[in-house]
């Protein structure tokens, strides 16, 4: 069977590519697909996510091991498309560039058989054009009271037990190499 996506930048104006892929590739393909469909030169790290169907981010799965422990951060190579995605669950968020950070809302919107004598992954139709720049984040949290865990209600007196901060004395020698 084939997925078909829609690949939409978040962003006000309308840019996305719509692609064509095997359900039995990997998320690795894909990505190498999205990279490809936009112009991209490939040399950035990336990662998906799974998500639910208000777009809100859940599991990370990165282009590359990138964790503590090797093998146990998910990776792109290790999951086929129909292992993550289905009529049940269409929706994907994939991040291109963590310094840019180049979003994407990824959409399975059709299931198909394959076209006879078509070759996959095909860029089927192309909308827009990417900008120059990527568009800027807004990284706000829906839950007003996010900080408030964070109130200590420290203020400049409750700082004065921490003794004297001219760290003048380091308790070492000037010239100690």
């Amino acid at each position: 069977m084939i997925y078909k996506f829609r690949v939409i930048l978040d962003a006000e104006e309308d840019v996305f590519r719509d692609i064509a892929i095997d359900e039995e590739d990997t998320l690795e393909d894909l990505h190498n697909t999205i990279v490809n469909a936009f112009g991209f030169d490939g040399s950035e790290v990336a990662s998906f996510y799974t998500c639910d169907d208000q777009w809100n981010q859940e599991d990370e799965i990165s282009l590359f091991d990138t964790g503590d422990v090797p093998g146990q951060q998910k990776i792109m190579s290790d999951y086929c498309l129909n292992q993550l995605l289905s009529k049940e669950q269409t929706k994907i968020i994939y991040v291109y560039d963590f310094i840019n950070m180049w979003t994407f809302f990824v959409e399975l919107a059709a299931i198909e058989e394959a076209e006879s004598g078509a070759t996959y992954p095909d860029l089927l139709f192309s909308h827009g054009i990417l900008p120059a720049t990527a568009p800027e984040k807004d990284f706000e949290t829906e839950d007003e009271d996010f900080y408030s865990e964070f109130n200590d209600d420290l203020d400049d007196d409750d700082m004065d037990m921490f003794g004297d901060d001219s760290f003048e004395d380091y308790g070492f020698e000037e010239n100690w190499n």
